[in-house]
């Protein structure tokens, strides 16, 4: 066959099309990714499609995940989600259609045929593949049909020539047509399998270019001599290269791979996940982070890269930090709200400027709301941040503090600032030692950002009552 190229005018429609029987995982969401953003780069259409013939492993708790995962990283679709089992008529439909132009022909051979001919092919080094004995020929004579059995339904491949396409990472690609034989279509209840499925899909919901995982190469010169026998424009296909976890092995749920919602749970940010995910596979020249919006605008299928790319979770921490930093304060603290709220823990109107003064430390939003939580609850110090910093020599520096404190006219950063340095003055010590204890006190751990930004947003009287407790 010839390259395929879509027409330019062709509006650009693209498809994720997974299998229901497991968690989707951040290697599968990335094949939705790349989908998405090529039709939003090019005012095209995202159509989602759930491929649930696997009626055995399939289930809709799958569906859900997937769905939500994609709500939460914002890949919106703009048509389904399809499901392949509400389309069995139509795949039916074609089936007929290919029958009746000669494309399809019912076999006859039993699974116990199979296996003996696949052992016979074995034993003679040769590839196992079906023999063709129920394949209609000019002047053939085929077997006798035998009593009581269901045939399965098979592809009358093409004999010679090449399946040949231009693949957008992996470049020109040439199957022999005689590497393949005649592929099942349906099995003997009728049920089309997934090599027909898709093509008919794909046909039906016009879609220009399909971007997928590699592992689908071996089923590409297959869907293009079913979209050929069907008279249909082959699209163009861009197979992506697999996301390996961090030993190095494929990305799996047996394989330790956590489920996409879960990324959402332990406070990373939809943007940064999409902002990491975008770089396993794709650049755009050195940037490293970047804006969902400068994503969109950069993205195509030129630059997809056609090596594996490794999963490493201490870089996704760190897009999500510099993400996290950029992000509005007001934005932030909505998210942060709700890890509280889990923890039966209401937030107020401080929350933003909580998030601002200490977003710059932290990973994740959870981490975020580690920090929040001290301003809502009550601190439990550790016995031995006590033991070093609140000593008995500094107990009276606590008190003039709190005194201080107390006395001044107005609680913010200035006032509490001035209290600090006149108790550093009337005990002649330096910031350290006083700021340490104050901050195991008030927030329960030594390490915090400037005291007066701290204590500025905490409630005066828990302050107060924290410094006299000391």
């Amino acid at each position: 066959m010839s390259d395929n190229q879509s027409s330019t005018a062709q509006r650009v429609r693209t498809r994720f099309a997974p299998s229901p029987t497991g968690f989707i995982h951040l290697g599968n969401i990335r094949s939705a990714l790349y989908p998405w953003a090529f039709a939003r780069s090019q005012g095209g259409d995202f159509i989602l499609r759930i491929e649930d013939t696997d009626l055995e492993r399939s289930t809709q708790a799958a569906v859900d995940v997937i769905v939500e995962g994609m709500a939460w990283l914002g890949l919106d679709h703009d048509e389904g989600p399809f499901y392949q089992m509400q389309r069995i008529d139509r795949y039916k439909e074609v089936l007929a259609q290919l029958q009746a132009a000669g494309h399809v022909y019912p076999c006859y051979t039993s699974v116990a045929e199979l296996d003996a001919l696949r052992e016979r092919q074995m034993a003679a080094k040769q590839k196992p593949r079906y023999d063709g004995t129920w394949r209609p020929e000019p002047g053939k004579t085929l077997p006798p049909v035998p009593e009581g059995v269901k045939p399965v339904l098979r592809f009358r491949n093409p004999l010679d020539g090449v399946v040949a396409w231009e693949d957008k990472v992996k470049g020109r690609i040439e199957i022999a047509n005689a590497e393949l034989d005649d592929l099942v279509i349906a099995r003997p209840d009728g049920t089309p399998t997934y090599n027909f499925c898709v093509v008919v899909d794909d046909i039906d919901m016009r879609i220009t270019h399909v971007i997928r995982g590699d592992d689908h190469v071996n089923n590409t010169p297959r869907q293009i001599n079913i979209f050929q026998a069907l008279g249909h424009e082959v699209p163009i296909y861009a197979h992506l290269p697999t996301v390996l976890n961090e030993q190095g092995e494929k990305m799996s749920k047996r394989n330790g791979a956590k489920p996409v919602t879960q990324y959402r749970d332990e406070g990373f940010l939809a943007d940064a996940m999409v902002n990491y995910l975008a770089r396993l596979g794709w650049s755009h020249g050195d940037d490293e982070i970047f804006s969902r919006q400068q994503f969109l605008d950069w993205f195509n299928l030129d630059h997809l890269g056609r090596s594996a790319a490794q999963f490493d979770e201490a870089k996704l921490r760190w897009v999500n930090a510099q993400h996290l930093k950029a992000m509005d304060d007001a934005a932030l603290a909505g998210l942060v709200a709700a890890h509280l709220q889990q923890q039966g823990i209401t937030a107020d109107e401080r929350l933003p400027a909580i998030c601002g003064l200490f977003k710059d430390r932290c990973e994740t939003t959870v981490a975020l709301a580690n920090w929040a939580k001290a301003f809502y609850t009550e601190v439990q110090p550790s016995q031995e941040d006590l033991a070093t910093h609140v000593t008995e020599a500094i107990k009276p520096a606590l008190s003039t503090l709190a005194d201080l404190l107390e006395k001044a006219p107005t609680w913010d950063k200035a006032s509490i600032a001035a209290a600090i340095k006149q108790t550093l003055t009337t005990h002649s010590m330096k910031m350290p030692q006083l700021a340490m204890p104050v901050r195991v006190l008030t927030m329960g751990t030594p390490q915090t950002p400037s005291v007066d930004a701290v204590l500025a947003l905490q409630d005066s009287k828990k302050v107060l009552g924290n410094l006299r407790k000391g």
